[in-house]
């Protein structure tokens, strides 16, 4: 009975600001002392279906800016996280890959923020993802450094041995066995770029506009029901990937069996 109770409550904790948010995206009216709002309309998801509609774009914005940095991090950190494991100096590498989140990525910002300016790359789309993935790369060294095993190294050794080329061994072995961390360096930078505010809205000097950004100048603006609205697209994407990442673990365990 105390167990389900406690789930009861987690559940609850988890779905209440969700659900609040969606009955805040619909509202136009809202007054002390009411506790919902007082007038319920699609008025302000209608607008997502303009053609210049800013909040449709920002989303979209975000989207390439997220996908991109995902992308470069999960192909660029699995080479270099290799060669970084089967180095000698492999503890000193991993210990420099911490660095960069002992700072906050404001702080990063304003150190980065020089050599964006003068090669012109503030204020641009360009810019802001080259940024995101300085931030993010780090991060996905630390996510491979446990993949690459002693033992996994032998298994490359031995399909070489057997007279495997690189582009083979890669294909039959290590990308097989690799399928998990690339997955899961791939959600995780995803996220870490999707919610990033400080660095974004540094480079981006403001013209770089990411959900993350729209949703407090909406609440800056004291604009609480599109900021709502900001909120619920900004929870879909994590939502999506929670469940694709389900979908997928159950599919390996249906595979194992």
């Amino acid at each position: 009975m105390f167990k389900r109770v406690l789930q009861y409550i987690f559940f609850i904790s988890i779905g209440f600001p969700l659900v609040f948010l969606l009955i805040l995206s619909f509202g136009r009216k809202w007054q002390y002392p009411s506790i919902f709002p007082e007038e319920i309309t699609i008025t302000n998801w209608e607008s997502l279906l303009q053609t210049d509609a800013e909040l449709f774009i920002t989303f979209f914005t975000s989207l390439v800016i997220s996908l991109s940095v995902a992308i470069m991090v999960t192909i660029t950190a699995f080479i270099v996280s290799k060669h970084i494991c089967n180095s000698k100096y492999k503890n000193i590498f991993l210990l420099l890959a911490y660095i960069p989140y002992l700072l906050s990525p404001v702080i990063m910002a304003v150190i980065f923020q020089y050599y964006f300016v003068i090669t012109e790359l503030t204020g641009t789309l360009l810019g802001v993802i080259i940024a995101q993935f300085l931030i993010a790369f780090p991060f996905g060294i630390i996510i491979y450094s446990n993949f690459w095993n002693p033992n996994l190294k032998h298994l490359e050794e031995l399909s070489k041995t057997l007279g495997g080329s690189n582009f083979k061994t890669f294909k039959r072995v290590l990308f097989p066995l690799s399928k998990s961390a690339i997955l899961l360096c791939f959600f995780q930078v995803f996220l870490i770029s999707w919610f990033e505010y400080g660095l974004t809205n540094l480079i981006g000097t403001g013209k770089i506009k990411t959900l993350t950004v729209q949703v407090f100048t909406y609440i800056n603006e004291a604009n609480l029901f599109y900021a709502s609205v900001a909120c619920c697209l900004l929870v879909l994407p994590p939502m999506f990937l929670i469940y694709i990442n389900k979908m997928l673990l159950m599919f390996s365990e249906s595979t194992v069996e």
